[in-house]
């Protein structure tokens, strides 16, 4: 339902948002070493089937080796991990900054959008459809309450992950194996559900800072666009500070949109490759139990 708002009110001629500046070569370089890492682990994922069945035909390798390298994978996943925690704290931090403020936003969309109405200026919708714009505010604030509960789950799940992997004893298979099944369980369902829930956040802030500054260009070229605009804010005087606050508010949601996708694209580049090492390890795991139930049988 929230996309389908979006989607009616980006038809109605809503600019898009303000495209960002080209990287540097440097940071496109490493953005292409991180893609190849990624792509090689998906090739891997995509040969491990036929490697299982070689294995279990002709197993050239046991199930202690291939639990020991499981606990280093789950190592690697755990140090991933940690710095994940670190940044979901800001993204907790954001989440709740944009959900105290998304009303307040809207009440001036609203307005500036019943304004344009009259004058035919403003690419967003006019007085007949500016009730979708209480819709769309009503609906982002219902995302963003669920973007905080799904981070909240997250950072338990990631905590308890992390703090079994480093207290994990590598000449203990069945330890390596439980935890395992909880990476390849509860914590990859959690890493997807927070992955697409910020995914979320990021287009509220994106399409919310879209009509604010297309709002705030109607509002600077005359005098008279911002007193028609203060003719529909209901319930309060408004004046020139007001619309100085405005112009802030909006420089402000620019400034902590722009930090919070920057850091939302680490996170996904380290959940991408850290879920096909999930099923990589959980893959393994199921080798090591048939070489266990093969070994139990011949005794």
């Amino acid at each position: 339902m929230f996309y389908t708002f979006i989607y009616v009110i980006l038809a109605a001629g809503l600019c898009s948002a303000p495209v960002l500046a080209e990287e540097a070569p440097a940071s496109a370089a490493m953005a292409g070493q991180k893609e190849t890492a990624i792509a090689e682990l998906l090739k891997e994922n995509a040969l491990l089937k036929e490697k299982l069945r070689i294995f279990e035909n002709n197993p050239a390798i046991s199930g202690d080796a291939l639990a020991l390298k499981n606990y280093h994978s789950l190592r690697e996943i755990a140090a991933d991990v940690k710095t994940q925690r670190q940044t979901m704290t800001d993204f907790a931090g954001f989440v709740t900054w944009m959900t105290a403020n998304l009303s307040g936003y809207a009440k001036y969309i609203e307005a500036g959008s019943m304004a344009a109405g009259v004058a035919r200026f403003l690419p967003i919708p006019y007085a007949g459809q500016a009730s979708l714009l209480s819709k769309f505010a009503s609906q982002g604030v219902l995302s963003l309450n669920a973007a905080s509960v799904t981070i909240t789950r997250y950072l338990a799940t990631a905590q308890q992950f992390v703090t079994r992997a480093e207290a994990l004893d590598p000449g203990k298979p069945a330890e390596v194996s439980e935890l395992v099944r909880f990476a390849d369980g509860p914590f990859l369902k959690d890493m997807d559900d927070v992955q697409l829930k910020l995914k979320t956040t990021s287009d509220i802030s994106t399409s919310t800072l879209s009509f604010l500054e297309t709002l705030n260009s109607y509002l600077e070229s005359t005098e008279e666009d911002w007193k028609k605009t203060k003719s529909f804010l209901a319930g309060k005087e408004t004046d020139r500070k007001e619309k100085g606050f405005l112009s802030e508010s909006t420089r402000n949601l620019r400034n902590r949109a722009g930090n919070f996708n920057a850091k939302l694209r680490l996170f996904d580049e380290t959940a991408r490759k850290d879920g096909p090492l999930i099923k990589s390890v959980a893959a393994y795991d199921d080798l090591v139990r048939e070489l266990g139930t093969r070994v139990a049988a011949k005794k």
